[in-house]
């Protein structure tokens, strides 16, 4: 029957009009007062070259409008970058090699690398060329040669484009102003990666991977009320699944690809979207399809209750020692980052199998969990270093192992503490780029060391000192200078430090237990499905904590501190603890 129409599930997009901040650099013309800023027109002389390098100031996603009039058959080149590049060396990671930016605010003595549009002027007056699809740019090089008419340059500016998101967080930390600023530069990365989909990058691909759609999904549910966004992604994982039963690592997209890892990782974001705001006759839905995935995992599971090789792009990180951001596997799997995400798998569709689907299934789930659980000490665990190797051989070990197996419950208590400690201080593991520190934090939280969260944000402290104004793909030298991935504090700010998560799904109850390691003072407030929560804190010099906490209507909670629990209700309340 062809494509027939359906209803919009999502908003139509923000067009807001954007003025660039500065001419970097010009050459071949004299920049009038008000250009850029204003509408002022620029005269192109007859039979001339002009080169303008436009500064936005920072990064932005939208369409660019070019108001000329006259110049007829000049050739107008509008180019587009994040930013510029250094010299002609490469930087070098294990999977790729990028040239190297360096400080993006600086342009001299840098090149010019991106995509452009050409324009040829036809000699009438009031032309407006605007791009006839969004671009990604910091920096627009326009390049403007003339022949024998002169051109005039009447305006250019852009007009923002993304998905109407909102932010409605407040968070205050006197005396720690960087961290207000990697809230602003989290929410516009999270921003620009979100446009009729969430998607890797607004730059190159554009395309929604479920891996990285997990952790912006839990962004927009702790920075905003909108659930049209989560669960527009959550739905198009499902239109994604191939005949085998899984889905491809990416969609819509015309060019399949596969992750396999990914599609443990969308099951894992609809349990997000369930504990955080509900939704269970739509949840239900889904269940038929996350049981074809683990029926498709389960085909790999090995006598010896591990997962054999499964096929595909099993995609972990970015890591240095991970071969093209794969886990280190031996031949015939024998990997723990396999076993231990296919526990966390499991164990949450366990759990929404139990609440409103087959409860036989979910102990079918469990049980699989549970063999597979009774064997990674047995397989993995290395008693002289401490720690879990990455596979049965013991040849190599990783932050990303050792922090899935805290999530996973594997150890627990004081042992967990130890295995943390060593999991960050230890440099000889594979450390974990900026896109798996999502989950080396949430098991530091796990592992009782949330205190320690501020002490681990250098990498994103090592970008802001690059003058990037959104997060990287991953450290120097990066390809995409915008990855939403890497917006994590943007949660972590309030699941870890000021200690607000879900209790029960939908939100419908709250527990806060606070990490605020050396913060004397902080407060936040962030959205919730029924109105917004609001957590408080001061103090003082003997370590006496006041906590003034908001939770909204028709929900309670707990309060956690110091490994006491104190109840809370709806409402406004104040607690002094010890």
């Amino acid at each position: 029957p062809g494509r027939l129409l359906v209803p919009c599930p999502i908003p139509p997009m923000d067009l807001l009009s954007e003025r660039f901040e500065a001419v970097r650099i010009s050459e071949g013309v004299k920049i009038p007062v008000g250009f850029l800023k204003t509408k002022t027109s620029l005269t192109v002389p007859a039979n001339s070259k002009v080169h303008l390098l436009l500064d936005n100031g920072k990064l932005t996603t939208g369409y660019l409008s070019l108001l000329f009039s006259r110049g007829k058959n000049a050739e107008i080149t509008i180019a587009y970058a994040e930013a510029l590049y250094e010299g002609k060396e490469l930087g070098t990671t294990k999977s790729y090699s990028f040239p190297a930016k360096g400080n993006r605010d600086e342009v001299e003595g840098k090149r010019f690398i991106g995509y452009e549009d050409k324009v040829i002027a036809d000699g009438g007056e009031g032309r407006d060329f605007t791009t006839l699809w969004w671009r990604t740019w910091r920096y627009v090089d326009l390049t403007i040669s003339t022949a024998d008419e002169p051109l005039v340059l009447e305006d250019v500016y852009g007009t923002f484009s993304a998905y109407p998101f909102r932010c409605e967080i407040a968070f205050s930390a006197p005396g720690h102003d960087e961290l207000n600023k990697m809230l602003e530069i989290g929410w516009r990365t999270a921003r620009l990666c979100a446009n009729e989909t969430y998607m890797d990058c607004p730059y190159y691909e554009q395309l929604q991977y479920f891996g990285d759609t997990r952790i912006q999904a839990m962004i927009t549910l702790y920075n905003t009320h909108d659930a049209y966004m989560v669960k527009n992604a959550i739905e198009q994982g499902r239109q994604s699944v191939v005949a085998d039963g899984i889905t491809m690592s990416r969609y819509p997209s015309s060019l399949h690809q596969f992750i396999s890892s990914f599609s443990l990782w969308w099951i894992c974001m609809g349990h997000d979207y369930w504990m955080y705001r509900g939704d269970e006759a739509y949840m239900k839905t889904l269940l038929p399809a996350y049981r074809g995935v683990l029926s498709w995992y389960e085909q790999w599971l090995k006598r010896d209750h591990s997962l054999g090789y499964v096929p595909h792009w099993f995609f972990a990180d970015w890591a240095v020692g991970f071969q093209s951001g794969e886990p280190v596997r031996e031949k015939d799997g024998n990997s723990a980052f396999q076993d231990l995400v296919y526990i966390l798998t499991l164990e949450s569709a366990a759990e929404m199998e139990r609440a409103f689907g087959i409860p036989s299934i979910a102990d079918h789930y469990t049980q699989i969990a549970s063999a597979i659980r009774g064997t990674i000490r047995e397989k993995y665990w290395d008693a002289t270093r401490g720690l879990f190797a990455d596979t049965y051989d013991h040849r190599s070990f990783s932050q990303h192992v050792n922090s899935l197996a805290i999530l996973a419950g594997i150890v627990t208590g004081e042992e967990a503490t130890r295995v943390m400690e060593r999991t960050l201080n230890d440099s000889s593991l594979i450390q974990a780029t900026i896109y798996f520190r999502y989950y080396v934090h949430q098991a530091l939280k796990v592992a009782g060391m949330g205190d320690h969260l501020l002490d681990n944000l250098q990498i994103w402290r090592d970008q802001m000192a690059l003058g990037l104004t959104t997060w990287a793909e991953m450290p120097e030298p990066t390809r995409s200078d915008c990855h939403a991935w890497g917006a994590s504090p943007n949660i972590e700010f309030f699941r870890i430090l000021l200690g607000i998560d879900s209790n029960a799904p939908g939100f419908k109850s709250i527990r806060i237990a606070p990490s605020l390691g050396d913060l004397k003072e902080v407060s936040g407030t962030m959205p919730h499905p029924v109105g917004s929560v609001t957590a408080s804190y001061k103090l003082d010099k003997k370590g006496k904590l006041t906590a003034r906490l908001i939770l909204p209507t028709g929900t309670d909670g707990v309060f956690v501190w110091k490994g006491k629990e104190y109840q809370l209700k709806s409402g406004e309340q104040v607690l002094t603890v010890e």
